[in-house]
């Protein structure tokens, strides 16, 4: 931390703080950085991406979060006041679309949120779990002979996946599609060199989605796409790449940070196996609580970027409309004011009010679902692979946590077991029947009965 004393009287910029969230020093430094900046500067300046402050503590992370005069509100073509949205700094990649209801404001962001709530309820994600244990079951089986498995590949990329595409109308079967480019393009920098294979995959992905959308309204079948299709703003249908956007932050909001927690849940637990085996014998007293926990520690998806869109002062801290925030999700997740020991994974943890699905109008519309496929993996792996142990050699984290704190890679040997089914092809093959036949992806007020799987 710096501040510049000369100009202490004048300069509201004069808390300053310098570190970049995009670096792998970040990654590495990331409990000291907060230590610090919750000790000395919980609200600060900082001069990289552009200039932006970034809020650290509990305390002013809930309060900016949930400001009147703070706004979501991506302006890509200039109309409003060319605020720029969630990210800091602005993705190349989020030139085009804007990321759904995450980067609006309300009204709009009313409109286009209350048309998923049907699909996106605990009632609503209630209707899947049978769907959801059945892709973990298969997902598991492929490898349970063998005694080795990679949890990030064979499992985590896996399950959200899967139901991901379910919830939104698109056959099951091309969950690698999605998968691998909204993966790739978290863990990828856009300077690298890998960079053009991964546009290329978002573009196959882009272009199946394109066309899944066309298909959807022409012949419309159940699902989040064809509720997209189905709203009318002032009588008129949603603009295409509206849809596009809402879409995009559905997949992406749905796979890789599920994928993030349970990865790193499941290498947390080889490397404390008393824990795991407490967790395992306890879990109906525990499993709720630790999930919360899990979510808590791992924040897989750290902050949120906003603009403020009026003069307000907050926090000790004078904003002036225009100026970017950073809200670090993470880092209040670490408030020691708030959460006893939060260095400390504990199971048990009481009164754990995380800020993981962030706050306010824009909190997680998703939690549901993330709660759900995480226990059903969680739980699986504990009854079918209790003695698993992670290989610490083999494992890849994300280089940089400025996204999402994600894995590449969770190798992981155990103990052979028996198969209970078949394996993925054929699972999915079946489930996408079942879905077709229960039409499970329409809303709730429509079809609230649980899946029966034959």
């Amino acid at each position: 931390m710096t501040i510049d004393e000369s100009v202490a009287g004048a300069d509201r910029k004069r808390v300053r703080y310098q570190f970049d969230r995009h670096t792998p020093e970040y990654r590495h430094r990331f409990q000291e950085i907060t230590e610090e900046m919750q000790g000395k500067c919980p609200v600060a300046w900082s001069d990289t991406h552009e200039g932006h402050w970034v809020a650290a503590s509990a305390d002013a992370v809930f309060e900016l979060a949930r400001c009147p005069h703070v706004s979501n509100d991506h302006d890509l073509h200039g109309e409003r006041k060319g605020y720029k949205g969630i990210s800091i700094p602005t993705a190349q990649r989020a030139s085009v679309v804007r990321g759904g209801i995450l980067e609006m404001d309300d009204p709009e962001h009313r409109i286009y949120r209350s048309v998923l709530n049907p699909y996106l309820s605990p009632a609503a994600v209630r209707r899947w779990e049978p769907v959801i244990d059945e892709i973990v079951r298969a997902a598991l089986d492929e490898h349970i002979e063998s005694g080795r498995i990679d949890f990030v590949d064979d499992l985590a990329n896996i399950v959200p996946a899967v139901l991901t595409l379910a919830m939104l109308g698109i056959p099951l079967k091309r969950w690698s599609l999605y998968s691998e480019p909204v993966h790739a393009a978290v863990y990828t920098p856009e300077n690298s060199p890998e960079a053009p294979k991964v546009a290329e995959m978002h573009r196959a992905m882009g272009i199946d989605l394109l066309t899944s959308l066309a298909e959807i309204k022409e012949n419309p079948r159940p699902g989040l796409v064809h509720a997209l299709t189905e709203l009318r703003i002032d009588g008129e249908p949603a603009p295409d790449l509206e849809m596009l956007g809402m879409l995009g932050l559905i997949i992406g909001g749905g796979f890789d940070t599920t994928t993030a927690l349970t990865a790193h849940s499941l290498e947390w637990l080889s490397e404390n196996p008393e824990q795991r085996e407490l967790l395992s014998r306890e879990r109906e007293e525990l499993l709720d609580p630790a999930t919360e926990e899990f979510l808590r520690y791992f924040t897989p998806a750290p902050g949120d970027g906003r603009t403020i869109a009026e003069d307000v002062e907050l926090q000790d801290t004078e904003f002036r409309e225009g100026d970017r925030l950073w809200l670090s999700w993470a880092m209040a997740n670490r408030d020691p004011a708030v959460f006893p020991d939060p260095t400390e994974v504990v199971l048990d943890r009481k009164g754990n009010r995380h800020f993981s699905f962030g706050l306010g109008i824009h909190r997680c519309i998703g939690s549901n679902v993330a709660r759900t496929v995480f226990k059903a993996m969680l739980t699986a792996v504990l009854d079918r692979m209790p003695d698993y142990r992670c290989d610490p050699e083999g494992t890849v984290h994300y280089e940089t946590i400025g996204v999402i704190q994600g894995m590449r890679k969770l190798p992981a040997t155990f103990t052979p077991g028996k198969r209970l089914g078949p394996g993925l092809d054929e699972t999915l093959d079946k489930l996408q029947r079942i879905c077709d036949e229960q039409r499970l992806a329409a809303p709730v007020t429509e079809r609230p009965d649980v899946a029966v799987i034959d």
